[in-house]
């Protein structure tokens, strides 16, 4: 956690530099889409409402208490803000969240679909499952008690007929977690276009679930 003032200026430029990464992914477009950092145990930096996630600046940045209350900066920050809390108050291990609408990911959320066949390893090494949370309004506590059920058990979650977030140690793992999350779905989308499956038995999924549990202890 970055709790000094050269820290938090790291993190301003951080946000603003992965913001840019997602808006030129095309994972959000407009306004669309909100990143986090935990700057210590009472403090997150949040990316401001209503500003494009490419066209964000280090000052744009709004700081705020685990309750909500913005503590600095000149932006209000994101409608999203009580999601990125719920986390961070369920997860003391997480540190940065991004939150963002990838096409292929969202298509999946918006017909109801959760990201959990067992059909390539790598997403099953890196996240394991991505389950589906059902859908309430953004930027209210239903939608945040609609994810607590999923927030401890994953690190990427499905919001139906909205799109993903993820989280991690870092706001590097928790970028990195969500371009895994989009590639994933356009493997599985470009699987079922071609309408065949070899799905992994349950020994390899077993296996590839001892490789994760050392994976994640090299990359926490």
């Amino acid at each position: 956690m970055n709790t000094n003032s050269n820290g938090a200026r790291g993190s301003r430029q951080d946000l603003v530099r992965f913001g840019r990464m997602l808006h030129q992914k095309g994972f959000v477009a407009g306004t669309d889409g909100n990143l986090s950092v935990r700057l210590s145990q009472s403090r997150v930096m949040i990316t401001p409402s209503g500003v494009s996630k490419g066209m964000m600046c280090p000052s744009d940045m709004a700081i705020v208490n685990l309750q909500g209350e913005q503590l600095s900066g000149k932006r209000p920050p994101s409608s999203e803000v009580q999601m990125h809390l719920t986390i961070y108050k369920m997860r003391p291990d997480v540190n940065a969240i991004v939150h963002a609408h990838p096409c292929a990911a969202t298509a999946f959320a918006s017909t109801g679909v959760g990201l959990d066949e067992r059909l390539c390893s790598e997403i099953i090494v890196t996240l394991g499952k991505v389950p589906l949370a059902p859908y309430k309004t953004p930027g209210t506590q239903e939608l945040s008690d609609a994810l607590s059920p999923f927030i401890f058990h994953h690190n990427a979650i499905l919001l139906a007929n909205h799109g993903v977030v993820a989280y991690a140690a870092d706001l590097r793992r928790a970028y990195l977690n969500m371009e895994i999350v989009e590639q994933f779905a356009k493997t599985s989308l470009i699987a079922n276009l071609i309408g065949r499956f070899h799905l992994l038995k349950e020994d390899e999924v077993r296996e590839l679930h001892e490789i994760r549990s050392k994976y994640n202890a090299v990359s926490v």
